[in-house]
């Protein structure tokens, strides 16, 4: 299974849903911002590399911690010698190498979003709770129901129960897809500084749980969508 995690708007809390939902799923996290990556640089080859031919996909393939990633490179030239158009051919490599891929897709509505979005199964957007954010989610998913890319869960960032529950309860209407409220928290801050799992740096925060229910919404359409086409 593949899955796009996506939403428009940048400092929403990609990364971070990204990171999470890799270890959730025991996925491997590609960062797929090859202009702008977010996630760790690594100690040898990247995306860049692997897009460019010049290695294979899992030859990139490093560990933050418990969380496997393919980290992105942080060069103009690399960015420009990367051929986007094999970035699915890379994803269903790891996904049969791995079983599951995270893709955390740059903010904006670019090509690079869409060619990501296209390759997934499965996309999983992420707001916040201030307009923009929204507007641009409702974006991200006019897109990603143009690339026939189911939208599996709405992470609603950086807010809380006690305050937002209403607008959960709207999000998850109009976008028709199930809602979860990551709750702020300084841990969930704390915690992707140091790119360690939230489940692992603090347990007992809230975040955890709602990182759990997102990763079991995405099971629960995985397999929905295995009985529909096949084994993923």
């Amino acid at each position: 299974m593949i899955v796009a995690v996506a939403g428009g708007k940048g400092g929403v809390g990609k990364s971070t849903t990204s990171l999470n939902l890799g270890y959730e799923l025991d996925a491997v996290v590609v960062d797929g911002d090859l202009t702008a990556a977010d996630l760790p640089a690594g100690s040898g080859p990247d995306l860049h590399d692997v897009l460019a031919g010049r290695v294979e996909p899992m030859a990139a393939v490093e560990r933050i911690g418990p969380i496997r990633y393919l980290p992105c490179g942080r060069t103009l030239a690399g960015a420009r010698a990367a051929d986007l158009s094999a970035f699915g051919r890379v994803v269903d490599r790891l996904e049969r190498e791995c079983g599951r891929v995270v893709i955390d897709c740059p903010a904006g509505l670019a090509r690079d979003v869409g060619t990501q979005l296209e390759a997934a199964h499965l996309a999983v957007l992420v707001t916040a709770p201030d307009d923009a954010a929204l507007v641009d989610a409702l974006r991200t998913r006019r897109l990603a129901a143009d690339l026939e890319t189911p939208v599996a869960s709405i992470a609603l960032n950086r807010a809380r129960t006690d305050d937002h529950a209403d607008l959960a309860s709207r999000i998850e209407e109009r976008f028709g897809a199930v809602t979860t409220i990551v709750e702020e928290r300084s841990a969930v801050d704390e915690a992707q500084t140091r790119w360690r799992p939230v489940a692992e740096f603090e347990p007992e925060c809230p975040a955890v749980g709602a990182f759990d229910d997102l990763a079991w919404t995405i099971q629960r359409c995985e397999q929905r969508l295995s009985s529909r086409i096949g084994v993923l």
